[in-house]
């Protein structure tokens, strides 16, 4: 027969993880408005949205649509507690009297109600930033949007208002970096789609250099195979020293650049450059859009990891959180110079001359002096 288990083995509540600070400021908060209802207008701006825990939230919502009593009438009769409860228990049902006392009981210290409200707004911030953060990565991961560059955009710019908001319910203060170490960038695209895209952009370039110089906009950092990368630097290098630019020179570029390697033979490299379609723009547009995609997974994920650290301030994940997003800006940027049409130049009206400046009447000639005999 096998020895009797100790309590220790079979208690499954000993596993569950311990609550986060919030659920305790969640509960102090309550029970102090519970106790002293008037401290509802102490607490600032709060809402029931604002609270991790839906009971919690709904407790909230029925303190705030219940009038107050007044301090006498409460004191003397629970009456207040059980119309707040009656309004709650539709949304929230295991919700009773006793757990309305326990809560009364929890909250030693009612006069920090206030700060208890700001635990609870600064927590729903870092829940709120995380939701954002996952809606970034996942549109920009999202092949079945028809313009998901377009619909990332939008999204970062939705993040981006987002922390403009929480700037200013969050004062800033000394020491505000984040230290939380960030994860590795997700690793670039490397689909046969995409790197089809970026064959056909050099092949193409190399057909047309004279269109290189109109895509500034496209860095080297944009590629998502570094072999890629280093021969569209040797395309502009030469296009940049008004060299001549075909299969050739650019194959002694590469081999300058020691690109030639065991795994690409000069053969590879002419096979690559020998195959022009559409216009260089077309194609660096596409290689633009990938990094766009890319930038902004990496954004995304840079944020997360900032939430997930608990020992990052509200003004820290803000400030984190902007930086995380500099950097998917400057992609944007470009994404915008590469993508915006083409505006037509004003004609300028022609310049009529100027009038003649008021002045002294210029002197005629002096008439030659005859000589005479």
């Amino acid at each position: 027969m096998p020895p009797p288990s100790t309590d220790d083995e079979n208690d499954d509540l000993d596993a569950l993880p311990s609550p986060p600070p919030v659920h305790y400021a969640e509960q102090c908060l309550l029970g102090a408005l519970l106790l002293d209802p008037h401290r509802l207008d102490e607490i600032g701006p709060l809402e029931p949205g604002h609270f991790s825990s839906h009971t919690y939230g709904e407790l909230f919502r029925a303190m705030r649509s219940a009038p107050a009593p007044k301090a006498e009438q409460h004191r003397a009769s629970p009456a207040w507690l059980n119309t707040v409860l009656d309004a709650a228990r539709p949304h929230a049902p295991g919700l009773t009297a006793s757990y309305l006392h326990t809560l009364i009981q929890l909250c030693s210290w009612p006069s920090h109600a206030a700060a208890y409200a700001w635990m609870i707004r600064a927590d729903h911030a870092r829940r709120s930033l995380r939701l954002h953060a996952e809606r970034l990565a996942q549109t920009a991961t999202d092949t079945t949007l028809p313009h998901r560059a377009q619909a990332t955009v939008q999204q970062a710019d939705a993040l981006a208002q987002f922390l403009d908001d929480l700037s200013g319910r969050f004062a800033p203060h000394p020491g505000s970096l984040p230290r939380t170490a960030l994860p590795p960038a997700p690793a670039r695209d490397t689909a046969k789609e995409a790197l089809d895209e970026e064959r056909l952009l050099i092949a193409t370039a190399t057909a047309h250099p004279a269109d290189t110089g109109q895509m500034r906009w496209l860095v080297p950092e944009d590629f998502a195979l570094p072999l890629h990368a280093a021969l569209w630097q040797c395309l502009t290098s030469l296009a940049h020293r008004g060299d001549p630019v075909d299969p050739i020179t650019m194959l002694w570029e590469a081999q300058h650049h020691g690109l030639l390697t065991h795994g690409t033979t000069s053969t590879d490299l002419l096979a690559l450059l020998s195959t022009p379609v559409a216009s260089p723009e077309h194609w660096g547009e596409k290689v633009l859009e990938r990094a766009l995609l890319s930038r902004a997974q990496t954004a995304a994920l840079s944020i997360a990891a900032l939430t997930d650290d608990p020992a990052n301030s509200s003004h820290q994940l803000i400030t984190g959180s902007r930086r995380a997003l500099a950097e998917l800006t400057a992609v944007r940027s470009r994404w915008h110079q590469a993508t915006a049409p083409a505006t037509p130049r004003t004609a300028h009206p022609a310049r009529t001359p100027a009038a003649p400046r008021a002045g002294p009447t210029p002197r005629s000639a002096p008439l030659p002096v005859r000589a005479t005999r």
